[in-house]
């Protein structure tokens, strides 16, 4: 093994066009806890009143169980058509830190965009 490089072994899962995808996200995110479990997040899509899609985000430190102890998220907070998440193992950037956490969600002039990479 060359240990020059850092090594990376993040978890990405991703859906799409199911109901209440969030929760397929965390089992998914769960199955590949071994891959990182240093934090975890979810990105959802959904469909506003103007027909906008919009993002809603949950993330934090520690192993996914952790991260979504909360029932509440996945019945209001992370409601929409598509997820992704995001196990960290981090290579670089300070672990104790939230904006270090993926799925990143920016929004600019034409939308929104989220992406969560390995």
């Amino acid at each position: 093994m060359n240990h020059d490089k850092p090594q990376c072994h993040c978890g990405v899962f991703g859906i799409f066009g199911i109901d209440n995808p969030a929760i397929y996200t965390y089992y998914g995110l769960h199955a590949l806890q071994h891959r990182g479990q240093e934090a975890s997040g979810i990105v959802t899509a959904e469909l506003n009143e103007n027909e906008k899609t919009i993002f809603k985000m949950h993330k934090g430190i520690g192993l996914v169980s952790e991260v979504f102890s909360d029932p509440e998220l996945f019945e209001n907070k992370l409601s929409g058509y598509s997820a992704i998440g995001h196990n960290r193992y981090s290579t670089t950037g300070a672990s104790e830190s939230l904006k270090n956490i993926q799925p990143f969600s920016v929004k600019y002039r034409q939308g929104n965009i989220s992406i969560a990479h390995n």
